[in-house]
C-alpha cells in the first residue's frame, strides 16, 4: 500500500503567521492555487480512498487537488491541539513557553500531550493497515507529517524536515511495516 499524505494549502493563519492547531481557518487564494499545483501529480494516482482532517483547511485542499472526488473526514488527522496558543501570533511566544512546550509538550498550556496525539496518529494508521488499499490519500496538517514521519523511522525526536504547505509525503506498507517512499515539496 502507498499512503500519500498531503500537506493544506496555505490558510488565513498561516498567511498571519498564527498558531492554528484545531482553530478553522480557510484557505487563502496562494492555498487554493497550492492544491490546484499538485492536481497534475495526484489525479493521475488512483484512489482506493481519500480522507481529510476535519479541519476546513484539509477539506478545501482536498477539493480543489481532487476536484469531485470523495473523501471521509476525520479526526484522527487533526492537527496537535496547541491550546492556548492557537489564535496568537507565532512571532509573540515567549522564551518560557517555547521551553515549557519543548520540555513538556503541548499539554503544557492546555493542549494535547505528545503520547494523545501519537496514539491518535498511530490509530489513524491502523486502521488503513486492516483495509488492504492500494493507495490512500490523507489530507492532513504539517503536525501529522512529521509524526508519522518520527513513527515510521523509529525516533522520539522531532524531524526537521521541510514541510512547506503542499508537502506530499509518501509512505508504503510492506509486510508489517511502514517506510518512507518520498517526500515532495512542490512550492
Amino acid at each position: 500500500m502507498r499512503l500519500y499524505m498531503i500537506r493544506h494549502g496555505e490558510s488565513e493563519y498561516n498567511r498571519l503567521g498564527l498558531y492554528t492547531g484545531w482553530k478553522q481557518a480557510n484557505l487563502t487564494e496562494k492555498g487554493i492555487a497550492d492544491a490546484e499545483t499538485i492536481r497534475p501529480i495526484l489525479e493521475k494516482i488512483p484512489f482506493d480512498k481519500i480522507y481529510a482532517s476535519d479541519r476546513i483547511r484539509a477539506m478545501q485542499t482536498a477539493e480543489h487537488a481532487l476536484p469531485g472526488r470523495e473523501y471521509e473526514e476525520t479526526s484522527l488527522i487533526r492537527e496537535i491541539c496547541l491550546g492556548s496558543l492557537e489564535g496568537t501570533r507565532i512571532a509573540d511566544m515567549t522564551e518560557e513557553v517555547h521551553r515549557k512546550v519543548l520540555a513538556i509538550g503541548y499539554d503544557a498550556v492546555g493542549g494535547e500531550g505528545r503520547e494523545t496525539f501519537n496514539n491518535r496518529i498511530r490509530s489513524f494508521l491502523k486502521t488503513i493497515e486492516s483495509h488492504g488499499y492500494e493507495n490512500v490519500a490523507a489530507f492532513c496538517h504539517g503536525g501529522v507529517l512529521h509524526e508519522v514521519l518520527k513513527i515510521v523511522l523509529e525516533t522520539p525526536k522531532p524531524i526537521g524536515a521541510l514541510c512547506s504547505n503542499c508537502t506530499i509525503a509518501v509512505f508504503s506498507y510492506e509486510d508489517g511495516e511502514w517506510f518512507l517512499h518520498s517526500w515532495i515539496n512542490p512550492m
